[in-house]
């Protein structure tokens, strides 16, 4: 008879039932091949037994033999329902799988038939934290703690289940009965002295802060907290919410250890109830991205503010912080008399990054204008006179003095004038990487990427071994569309036994990598390769946020909570890198295309070098790497979920970039053809809010309404008069199309951004191709929107003007495009974007024969 609760097809004899404990036993200790062999000693006798076999699968798992080890894990469920060993089993494997959502079904099945199982417990928190279950996971940690109430990280662990979930009350009094428990706690502890600053941090959210500085002190006094710098920060941030007199020389101790912190000085002067703002981040495009200023200082407290900042640049010479922050707050004469000695210094010593330090002070035209004169003058008295051939006395200030100048002019346009002064500084020092690596980006800036590839490639040759002038090299290649030979660059660092460069760089997670080749790939019309490597960023994300599962474990039995909590809330925010929003964008248009428009974009490709590399069999639980069998990204391309994979990625998007308007027009791009029309209603009024004028919206809303008005058969009865509404409010039924976008055209006159954009619409509303021509040749009147500029853009619509209207031009067959093409080849005199096919093919026929003359060189400095 089977011992009593246990069912009878489940019952062992005591052999075999001391061998099930060994399998396991032999399991935890990793010697798989002898638990695989007490397994099948088992089965022998016994061949349905569901534990066992479950167990035998996992082994095999383990051992490499993943498809077959998962067959047998289902089958051992299906055997045995109601065994929890089965379940936790199948847990396993789904989690090893990244599936957490079955991984939890399958745990919490467990627990119905083991309800006290602390490993099985440990394991559901952990997914119940990674799926940001927090309910569930403050029921799982007081039954954690009511099981094993003498294991701290219990009683750390539910407080902070209490803090995800929002009680920060329930929080504090786990922590104060944690607290109390405690005996004989060790000198210089680590990890106590964490969950201390944990409970001063909780205090303080709470807005006990009398209760968190008493707390901090007498913790900091007994030594139990160990962390000073930690100690200092706290204290002062507590001591100025509570307006004391020693919060100032809290924070005056703090910029004395780091005289270089901005934050400290920040928080220096909001003592004072100075407000010096917060440092955000301009422009939507990763090109884009400056560091913006936002002063919110009164014209009341800026001379305090000034003063206190010059009192601390005198106490600290070295530091740059309290003279750069001075910079943003000064104006007039003063900002001219702090400035000028700033420049001089940075311009003596050479930094090279002095021009990216202070250029988001632009945003005041009269700061630039003051930093223009002075450099120009500093630049007129160290130049020699023109029938002096002696050096300049101070040689190397002024050299970088005209690469600043050049990067001052070339950030506001003035592209000749930043050539001829890169001219000037190159004539002067021949060697120096920074002027070839510069003259680059001004080519580029100008719309000639084959002489940009040129310039950056003399910039590597005069250090073969500096990757990161290998890099910047490869990525100019990417943008000219020499992908081949971008590769090769690549490969000279990368691993050698790795099936390509960028199978590697894929590896390393490296996003510009990914997010370059893709538009490189665009670029050329191998849109499937393209839409690949978009979906590989959106990979390097997914496995980063898989990455923090295993922390919810260590944090916790190391005491690292307030890192572990911080680490959380970034994560929560991960898909707002620019990286992840740049590409999910892009990767919907690629999939928002029609079969037509895949056609006509897509060219003729080179044989692809195809690799055999045998696949290293995984020991663990988690997949090994498979074999590509969709290289090109065909399968992708035709993949029938594709609309819904891009719908999937643009989501998170809906509320961690709801303020950036292409990722509006980007959703309602994608459900429209999903047919998903009040998703794309609201997605118009999103987009409207943050810009009603968006030329891209204005086309978005005729399409719409024509939309909707060409369909056989509307939504039915409770959608449609939802949608008729919203639509109504978006445009008016009685307003026609044309006169709205003739009124739209009228309101903002001489924009080629709204002239292309009328245009467009035009062609939607089946106006006649002669009237399209007519219109957007208005475009070439406008200098402000016509100006070519230096980021590639979203696809198709982060293209300059110019190109987009060539674009148009080519899609309705015009006769006239060549003379568009002509004319802006005229206009744009360093450009060679707008220059014919042949000349085009020739100068990517030289780019090439340039770098196999210096082949060999490069091949005998890197070995040497």
């Amino acid at each position: 008879m089977p011992p009593a609760g246990i069912p009878p097809k489940r019952a062992l004899p005591s052999k075999e039932a001391s061998l099930f404990k060994e399998v396991l036993n032999l399991y935890e200790t990793r010697q798989l091949k002898k638990g695989l062999k007490a397994a099948d000693q088992i089965l022998k006798k016994f061949p349905d037994h569901g534990e066992t076999i479950c167990m035998k699968g996992l082994v095999l798992t383990h051992m490499g033999r993943r498809d077959e080890g998962l067959e047998l894990v289902k089958k051992g469920v299906r055997l045995d329902l109601t065994s929890h060993i089965c379940w936790h089993v199948f847990g396993l494997i789904q989690k090893g799988e990244k599936n957490y959502e079955e991984a939890l079904k399958s745990y919490s099945q467990a627990l119905r038939f083991d309800k006290e199982n602390l490993n099985i417990l440990r394991d559901a928190a952990h997914l119940q934290t990674q799926l940001r279950i927090f309910d569930g996971l403050v029921e799982t940690r007081h039954t954690l703690l009511r099981l094993r109430p003498t294991l701290r990280q219990n009683w750390v662990g539910l407080s902070v289940a209490y803090h995800l979930n929002g009680n920060l009350s329930e929080a504090k009094k786990v922590l104060e009965h944690y607290e109390m428990t405690l005996k004989n706690v060790p000198d210089y502890d680590v990890e106590h002295s964490e969950v201390l600053l944990y409970h001063v941090r909780v205090l303080e959210e709470l807005g006990e802060t009398n209760e968190a500085l008493a707390l901090l002190d007498v913790n900091a006094k007994s030594r139990a907290i160990i962390d000073r710098v930690a100690i200092m920060e706290f204290r002062a941030r507590l001591l100025s919410k509570l307006g004391m007199e020693d919060a100032e020389h809290t924070w005056q101790a703090l910029i004395e250890q780091n005289p270089d912190c901005h934050d400290y000085y920040r928080g220096f002067l909001s003592n004072r109830g100075i407000d010096l703002g917060r440092v955000m981040t301009s422009g939507k495009h990763r090109s884009q991205l400056i560091h913006v200023y936002l002063d919110t200082v009164t014209d009341e407290n800026r001379g305090e503010a000034l003063k206190c900042l010059r009192d601390f640049a005198d106490q600290h010479l070295r530091a740059s912080a309290p003279r750069r922050l001075a910079l943003n707050l000064a104006v007039g004469d003063e900002f001219k008399a702090l400035v000028e000695p700033y420049l001089m210094s940075g311009l003596d010593k050479g930094i090279p990054s002095l021009f990216a330090d202070i250029k988001a002070l632009y945003q005041d035209s009269h700061k630039q204008q003051v930093i223009e004169d002075i450099v120009e003058a500093l630049r007129e008295k160290l130049a020699p006179s023109p029938d002096d051939t002696a050096p300049a006395s101070e040689p190397t200030t002024y050299l970088w003095t005209l690469y600043f100048l050049a990067q001052h002019h070339s950030y506001l346009s003035r592209h000749q004038r930043a050539l001829s002064l890169l001219d000037q500084a190159t004539s002067h020092t021949p060697t120096l990487p920074e002027l070839l690596m510069f003259r680059a980006r001004v080519l580029k800036r100008c719309g000639d990427p084959f002489g940009a590839v040129r310039c950056m490639d003399e910039a590597r040759c005069l250090d073969l071994q500096d990757r990161f002038l290998n890099t910047k090299c490869g990525k100019y290649r990417l943008r000219a569309g020499l992908v081949e030979e971008a590769s090769e660059i690549f490969g000279l660092f990368t691993k050698k036994d790795a099936p390509s460069p960028g199978a590697d760089l894929e590896d390393m997670q490296s996003l510009l990598y990914l997010k370059e080749e893709a538009d490189a790939q665009l670029r050329t019309g191998n849109i499937g390769l393209a839409l690949k490597r978009y979906m590989a960023v959106q990979k390097v994300f997914d496995e980063i946020e898989d990455d923090q599962f295993d922390f919810h474990g260590y944090s916790l039995r190391k005491f690292t909570v307030n890192v572990y909590i911080d680490m959380i809330i970034w994560e929560d925010h991960l898909r707002s890198h620019p990286a992840y929003v740049y590409s999910a964008i892009a990767a919907s248009q690629v999939s928002n295309l029609t079969d037509a428009e895949k056609k006509a974009k897509k060219k003729a490709k080179k044989a692809a070098h195809k690799v055999h590399e045998e696949t290293k069999k995984n020991k663990g639980l988690e997949p090994g790497p498979v074999k590509d069998d969709d290289p090109d990204g065909t399968k992708l391309m035709k993949a029938p979920d594709l609309l819904e994979r891009a719908a999937k990625l643009l989501k998170p998007l809906s509320t961690l970039a709801a303020k950036n308007i292409d990722v509006w027009i980007a959703i309602y791009d994608v459900s429209v053809r999903r047919k998903k029309y009040l998703q794309a209603v609201k997605a118009l009024n999103h987009a409207r809010s943050l810009d009603p004028a968006n030329p891209e919206l204005h086309i978005r809303i005729v399409h719409l309404r024509n939309t909707i008005t060409a369909l056989s058969e509307l939504p039915p009865a409770p959608v449609s008069p939802v949608l008729s509404a919203a639509i109504s409010t978006l445009l008016p039924d009685e307003l026609s199309l044309e006169v709205f976008n003739s009124q739209y055209l009228q309101q903002h006159p001489g924009d080629a951004k709204v002239t292309l954009a009328a245009a467009k619409v035009s062609r939607i509303l089946g106006a006649p191709r002669e009237e399209v021509e007519s219109a957007v040749f208005g475009v070439l009147a406008d200098e402000e929107h016509l100006t070519i500029k230096a980021s590639c853009g979203y696809l198709f619509r982060k293209l300059f003007v110019a190109q987009s209207v060539l674009e148009l031009l080519n899609e309705i067959h015009s006769p006239r495009a060549d003379e568009f093409r002509a004319a802006c080849d005229a206009k744009f005199e360093l450009s060679t974007l707008f220059k014919p096919a042949s000349e085009i093919l020739a100068m990517r026929h030289n780019v090439l024969e340039g770098d196999i003359a210096k082949e060999e060189v490069e091949k005998a400095e890197i070995l040497s």
